[in-house]
């Protein structure tokens, strides 16, 4: 009997709530003292890498950040000129070229679907996301979970997300590209509903991707305290949006005291969405969270 019959016989509601050490994802064992190293996602400079021509290129991206003294870049897909494997090479070898490591890429894929030709579109777009993260040498892929559909169950869309996840895994694991499900709304709106899709895969390909800026819970910093131990990667964000709040600026030492608490080793990609030009707000940003991890807080 495979595990997705069984859990149709068993009844997934039942199922759920006996998943607690049979066949679930646990926090990730990490040895030595809590690391952190900076990145920057490509999406924060999204008004420039998307207008026709394009006023900022990957490359151009690329050269950017190790001017900025980052230790890494995040390679967002939706700004991929070509898909080509020459093409994604290249970007491998600048970052090389330039000290910098590619410390994931991503795709904007929607798993909340039920079985058909619209869900196998997504579950390709995600085994295409794999094949370019290897291309790149990208060791980590962001994939979304996605929004309920109307009139549809969220335990139902819970399921549909956990079986394409379950599908795409096998995949990833072949290939050697962790999977990073981001918190990002819809289905993985807070702490809980994050954790019920992740714990009952039991895939050691598969972590969370901690979004700082996208808990909009009435404690945002406890969601990411609760998440925390499951990721294998992180965007960091310069705002945070309680529920019912006006946004805020983020408390960064109180992330980096979170993440060093869970014992996080890995990269801290920053992922800009404020107001201001990225040109001119990135870099001054870089350095206050280089300042902070370095343990200066103020």
């Amino acid at each position: 009997m495979n595990r997705r019959t069984f859990l149709t016989q068993l009844g997934w509601s039942a199922w759920v709530s006996g998943t607690s050490g049979v066949h679930a994802i646990e926090p990730f064992p990490r040895t030595g003292q809590p690391a952190l190293k900076l990145s920057c996602a490509a999406y924060s400079f999204r008004q420039f890498l998307t207008t026709k021509p394009p006023q900022m290129t990957l490359e151009d991206f690329i050269e950017r950040c190790a001017e900025w003294g980052l230790d890494g870049v995040e390679l967002t897909s939706y700004y991929f000129a070509s898909r080509e494997p020459s093409y994604l090479h290249g970007l491998k070898r600048k970052a090389f070229l330039l000290g910098l490591d590619i410390s994931g890429t991503s795709v904007g894929n929607h798993f909340c679907l039920p079985p058909g030709e619209g869900r196998e579109r997504q579950i390709r777009m995600v085994k295409e996301g794999i094949d370019a993260a290897v291309e790149l040498g990208a060791p980590c892929l962001r994939v979304f979970a996605g929004s309920l559909p109307q009139g549809r169950s969220e335990e139902e869309g819970r399921r549909w997300v956990i079986e394409c996840l379950e599908e795409v895994c096998p995949y990833a694991e072949e290939r050697g590209v962790f999977l990073a499900l981001e918190n990002h709304g819809g289905l993985t709106s807070t702490a809980e509903q994050v954790l019920a899709i992740l714990k009952p895969i039991s895939s050691p390909w598969l972590g969370l991707n901690l979004d700082t800026g996208n808990f909009r819970t009435p404690n945002p910093y406890a969601d990411i305290e609760q998440v925390a131990p499951y990721a294998i990667t992180v965007h960091v964000k310069t705002e945070i949006a309680p529920q019912g709040q006006k946004r805020q600026e983020a408390d960064f030492p109180r992330i980096v005291d979170i993440l060093r608490k869970a014992g996080y080793r890995g990269y801290l990609a920053l992922e800009y969405e404020a107001a201001e030009d990225p040109r001119v707000a990135v870099p001054r940003v870089v350095q206050r969270l280089r300042e902070v991890i370095a343990g200066v807080r103020g």
